[in-house]
């Protein structure tokens, strides 16, 4: 039932925007998730117009002619390419906002907690560009934290790893603020470049981004396990130039990974050994939370036991994490006003 004096539809207008290196999420107050599609933009090279933006991007990646390129405008989870950041946030807006004609929301967005200022306010305008009323940032492990189910506002120290597409962030979390924390740029994407790297120079076969993803979902594993899968791949030999297909197993994966996961191991130690010792206590009783597309892959949680002899659990729905913190920030705005950034810090 509309409160009186309130058209229908104006409320519920707020939304949240994970804005993802591989990922983008919309949440929609009262809705929900309504829209999660691949963070790549395709348009013409000459006239800067955009072709496809989302899933239909995505699969032309690698396979585009001349005069097309399918590009990824943020990469390590900052805006590289402005103009391509704003088409594609437009787009999804328009995608969620069927009446586009008085749609201009407050708009909730998350950013890794490392950015600088000038990123931060990049970000901003983008949102501002797109159509939003007033933009308003969340840090990543924040969103993450809220969105796994954590008490953030609780004296309690709360670990979160949320390993995404081009950052991978960890932060240990008390009274609703970040006590300690880092943002590595070594996560989802280092992880295809490092068996990109390895079937290159072990093998002599090229691989693309898709295919060395798609071999990181079905091979890539952090800790070995009792069954280790194979599979065949397929790439461009170097040397004959024509296409081969090689047999891989997932122990010659995991040695390919061994470098990004180890820096991702270092980043949840260092902060780790910069947590106060009484917050130290809360994260051995509780354990870490992992989140993020990372904490899919095969053995992290077991790697991450191992090295740092505390729990860790992976969240419930790791993908969308981010996504429902910053929608619950939407829902419960002014509860949870203090947890976003609203100017760039000076």
């Amino acid at each position: 039932m509309a409160q009186r004096g309130i058209i229908p539809g104006f409320i519920g207008r707020d939304m949240a925007v994970d804005l993802g290196t591989a990922n983008t999420l919309v949440y929609l107050r009262g809705k929900g998730v309504l829209l999660d599609e691949p963070s790549v933009v395709a348009m013409n090279t000459q006239t800067r117009e955009v072709l496809a933006v989302g899933h239909e991007a995505k699969r032309m990646i690698g396979r585009t002619p001349d005069g097309i390129t399918a590009i990824r405008p943020l990469k390590d989870g900052v805006i590289a390419d402005f103009d391509a950041t704003e088409q594609m946030l437009r787009y999804f807006i328009q995608q969620v906002h069927r009446r586009r004609y008085f749609a201009k929301p407050r708009l909730v967005i998350c950013v890794p907690s490392g950015i600088t200022a000038v990123e931060q306010r990049a970000v901003k305008e983008a949102g501002y560009v797109a159509g939003a009323r007033r933009v308003y940032i969340v840090e990543e492990p924040m969103a993450a934290a809220i969105g796994a189910g954590l008490p953030v506002h609780e004296a309690t120290g709360n670990m979160i790893v949320d390993i995404g597409g081009g950052t991978t962030e960890v932060a240990v979390i008390s009274l609703g603020g970040l006590v300690t924390t880092l943002s590595v740029r070594t996560a989802g994407d280092a992880l295809d470049q490092a068996i990109i790297a390895h079937l290159k120079k072990e093998h002599a076969l090229m691989l693309g981004d898709r295919t060395a993803e798609e071999v990181k979902m079905t091979l890539g594993s952090a800790f070995p396990a009792a069954i280790e899968p194979e599979a065949e791949i397929r790439g461009r030999d170097m040397v004959s130039g024509l296409p081969r297909t090689v047999s891989l197993t997932s122990s010659e994966i995991r040695k390919a990974l061994e470098e990004p996961l180890h820096a991702i191991v270092d980043a949840v130690r260092t902060t780790l050994d910069n947590t106060p010792p009484e917050l130290a206590g809360d994260i051995m009783d509780r354990g870490i939370v992992l989140t993020g597309g990372g904490a899919l892959l095969h053995g992290i949680d077991e790697r991450l036991r191992h090295e740092t002899g505390m729990p860790v659990h992976v969240a419930h729905d790791p993908l969308s994490s981010v996504a429902m913190g910053a929608g619950k920030c939407v829902e419960e705005f002014e509860a949870l006003q203090q947890v976003l950034v609203s100017e760039p810090r000076r």
